[in-house]
Parts: structure tokens; C-alpha cells; sequence
């Protein structure tokens, strides 16, 4: 559980100076929300990614995180800017599984 707080960390922390730096310095908000994306991809994904979850699990996790993740986009800025955190989300998670896959065990953590 502490490894999967370290990566929503440093994945939040690294996508948001990404942004700030890279995309777009004048929207403070939007950037720490889609940087709350990507962490949450990349904790998520390493949180979940143990042999005792099975796979209907891991994607019924997947799919309320990006569920809590567009209300919170509707809520606070608009249903345009909620739908790309989806997709922050999903290509972060998949990425994970997909660089697991090439591992001879089939996760990242061993």
C-alpha cells in the first residue's frame, strides 16, 4: 500500500510539472486534475496489481476510479474537461499492464 501511494505521488507530482512546464502555465486547476489522473492511473495500477485480484475485480476498480474521476471533473470544471481524465487514466493503466506483460512474471512488483 505504501509503494502505491509513493507511485500516485510521484506520477501526480510528474505530470503536473510536465504540464505546468511543458503545456499550459495559466490553468492551475485543469493541470492538477489531469495530473490526479495520471497518479491515480499509476498507483491504481500497482495497487491492483497482485495475483489475488482477479480480473473482473481489477477492471470493476478501474472503471469506479474513472467514474469518481469524471464526477469530480463535472463538478468542479465541465463535462469536456472531465472526459480527457478518462483517457489519462486508461492509457496510464494500461501502459502498466502492458510493460507487465513483457515481464517474464507478469507483474511489476516482482
Amino acid at each position: 500500500m505504501k509503494r502505491a501511494i509513493i507511485y500516485f505521488l510521484a506520477g501526480t507530482i510528474l505530470s503536473f510539472l510536465m504540464y505546468y512546464f511543458f503545456v499550459d502555465s495559466q490553468n492551475f486547476g485543469l493541470n492538477f486534475y489531469y495530473s490526479l489522473a495520471y497518479g491515480s492511473g499509476w498507483g491504481l495500477a500497482y495497487y491492483l496489481d497482485n495475483p489475488k485480484y482477479l480480473l473482473a475485480k481489477k477492471l470493476g476498480i478501474s472503471f469506479l476510479a474513472m467514474a469518481i474521476l469524471v464526477v469530480i471533473g463535472i463538478l468542479v470544471f465541465n463535462i469536456q474537461l472531465a472526459i480527457p481524465s478518462i483517457i489519462k487514466f486508461s492509457i496510464i493503466f494500461v501502459a502498466y499492464y502492458l510493460m507487465a506483460s513483457f515481464r517474464q512474471t507478469k507483474s511489476m512488483r516482482e
